[in-house]
């Protein structure tokens, strides 16, 4: 199983970031990225990859437990960005120092239930990846731009999801991952 852990957005906050990327849509070039659809959108705490199943509840078992030790925090989608030229994304603004410690117990989880993470530290940077770029040349200045004043409403984040990545079927175009979530375990309790 291809699995992450993350924060999934309440459904009016994705209603409000719908609106937003439909105005990115209508930029130079828009049909040239593949954009993500809303039922794919989450801020990624940790990412396990391939999974064997029998790994799995212990992983659930410690990402439980490290739901129980945080408490619910603030957040919003707010701003965005581009890595590179390869990604556009929108942001997080809120509670997010509680957000990476979160992160970094969902990692640790992972550790501890015996799957391999990447020990490579880089600033965690909260976001939802709205649209990728395959073309040379092609510029995602604008779309970071576009974004770096949204600001949505804020929600209090109360859980902690387990989702399971479903690569697209090799060969269909336009198809996306799809994704399900496995487990949710609220924070605090």
């Amino acid at each position: 199983m291809r699995l992450f852990a993350a924060v999934l957005p309440p459904a009016p906050a994705i209603e409000e970031l719908a609106a937003e990327v439909a105005q990115l849509k209508m930029l130079p070039a828009a049909g040239r990225l593949r954009w993500t659809g809303r039922d794919s959108w989450h801020f990624t705490l940790a990412f396990y990859g391939e999974v064997p199943e029998e790994t799995v509840p212990e992983l659930s078992e410690r990402l439980a437990r490290a739901a129980r030790r945080r408490a619910p925090y603030e957040l919003r989608i707010a701003g965005g960005g581009r890595f590179s030229d390869r990604v556009v994304w929108a942001g997080a603004d809120g509670d997010r120092p509680a957000m990476r410690i979160l992160a970094d117990a969902a990692s640790a989880a992972a550790r501890r239930a015996g799957l391999a993470m990447d020990e490579e530290h880089r600033p965690y940077t909260p976001h939802l990846t709205l649209a990728r770029n395959r073309i040379p040349n092609l510029d995602l200045r604008p779309y970071a731009s576009a974004l770096k004043d949204f600001a949505g409403t804020s929600w209090t984040v109360g859980d902690l999801a387990l989702v399971c990545s479903h690569p697209p079927v090799p060969g269909v175009a336009g198809k996306q991952p799809r994704y399900e979530t496995v487990g949710s375990w609220p924070l605090g309790h």
